[in-house]
C-alpha cells in the first residue's frame, strides 16, 4: 500500500512537515506500507500558479497530483493562516481533479502557534475534505507551539489518528466477500458503509 503526506510547511524546518513525518511513522508501524511518499508544496508553489492561471500543470506538479490520486492514504497537513489553511495548500487541491479523492482515506492536521486556532481542524478541513468526498478519519491533529516536547497528550492523537487512517487503508485494500461490503474497525470505531446498512433494512 502507498500512503502519501502533503505538507504545505513553508520554513526549513517546519513543524508542518515534522508533524506530517510523525503521522506517517505511526501509520506505518499500524499497517504494512510499501512506500511513503511526502509532497512539499513549498516546492510547487510556481507550477500551482500556473497551473490556476494556464489550465495545464508542470512536470513536478503532474507527479504529485499523481501521487495522490494513486495513494491508498493520504495525510495532510497545513500550518493555519488567517484562522484557516493556507492559500497554497487549498490552491493544491484546487488544482486536483474533483474525483481524485473520492471514497479515498485522508488524515487531516494543522499546526499553529497558539491552541486557540484548533477547531480550524473541524470549520475548515474537515468540510474541505467532505466536500471532494474523501473518508476522513474521526480524529484529527492539531499541534501548537507549545505541543512539542510537552506532555499534553499530542503522542496520544497521533496514535489514534494513525490507527485509524492505518485501519481504513487495509480495510478498503482487502477483497470483500461477493455481494458484501467491509465493514472497518478501528479501536472503538465502526466503520459500516451506506448501502450495508440499508440492505439490512430491507424485507426479506
Amino acid at each position: 500500500m502507498k500512503l502519501v503526506v502533503v505538507s504545505a510547511g513553508l520554513s526549513v524546518p517546519s513543524s508542518t512537515r515534522l508533524l506530517g513525518d510523525r503521522l506517517a511513522a505511526a501509520t506505518g508501524e499500524r499497517t504494512s506500507l510499501d512506500e511513503i511518499r511526502v509532497i512539499e508544496l513549498r516546492d510547487l508553489a510556481v507550477e500551482i500558479a500556473h497551473n490556476l492561471t494556464a489550465g495545464f500543470p508542470g512536470p513536478e506538479l503532474s507527479a504529485a497530483l499523481d501521487a495522490v490520486k494513486s495513494a491508498d492514504g493520504l495525510i495532510v497537513v497545513t500550518p493555519v493562516f488567517s484562522a484557516s489553511y493556507s492559500g497554497l495548500f487549498k490552491s493544491f487541491f484546487d488544482v486536483l481533479d474533483q474525483d481524485a479523492l473520492a471514497g479515498k482515506p485522508v488524515l487531516i492536521a494543522a499546526t499553529a502557534g497558539s491552541a486557540r486556532h484548533s477547531l480550524v481542524l473541524e470549520h475548515a478541513l474537515r468540510p474541505l475534505f467532505a466536500y471532494l468526498h474523501a473518508v476522513v478519519v474521526p480524529t484529527g491533529v492539531f499541534a501548537a507551539s507549545e505541543d512539542w516536547g510537552g506532555t499534553d497528550g499530542l503522542g496520544d492523537r497521533i496514535a489514534r489518528a494513525a490507527a485509524e487512517l492505518a485501519a481504513l487503508m487495509t480495510g478498503l485494500a482487502r477483497p470483500s466477500a461477493p455481494h458484501q461490503e467491509p465493514t472497518i474497525t478501528s479501536g472503538e470505531f465502526e466503520f459500516v458503509p451506506f448501502e450495508q446498512r440499508l440492505a439490512g433494512l430491507r424485507p426479506e
